[in-house]
């Protein structure tokens, strides 16, 4: 247990273990759905935010638009949503609709992260 939490990032919430209790205890029915993405050692923001969706389902467009100005996202989040694009040919609308980021971001984000060795083009 003491090396979890040492292997954990400082500051960063156990979230395996918050949707792990949220779901045994109020959503026993989606244990199956979100089984794949408990069952990792870490789980990242997008694994997050895919079990937000499992969870709670589609919401209004007032949620959605609430919910969006309180995401953050961790340089391995934005290096996988950019892997997405380029393995998927997506251009930045494209990559914005899927993952409900703006496409300004998206664009900002190439800019500052393609400059690094992370990402062939």
């Amino acid at each position: 247990m003491d090396q979890q939490i040492q292997n954990r990032k400082l500051g960063q919430p156990d979230y395996k273990k918050i949707y792990l209790d949220m779901i045994v205890k109020r959503y026993p029915q989606k244990k199956a759905k979100c089984k794949n993405i408990l069952s990792k050692d870490c789980i990242s923001v997008l694994d997050v935010i895919m079990l937000e969706n499992i969870i709670f389902g589609h919401t209004g467009k007032e949620d959605d638009s609430f919910n969006q100005k309180h995401k953050s996202y961790d340089k391995d989040a934005v290096y996988k949503i950019l892997e997405y694009q380029r393995i998927n040919m997506l251009n930045n609308t494209q990559v914005s609709n899927h993952f409900k980021i703006s496409r300004n971001t998206i664009a900002k984000w190439k800019k500052v992260y393609s400059s690094k060795d992370h990402l062939t083009n």
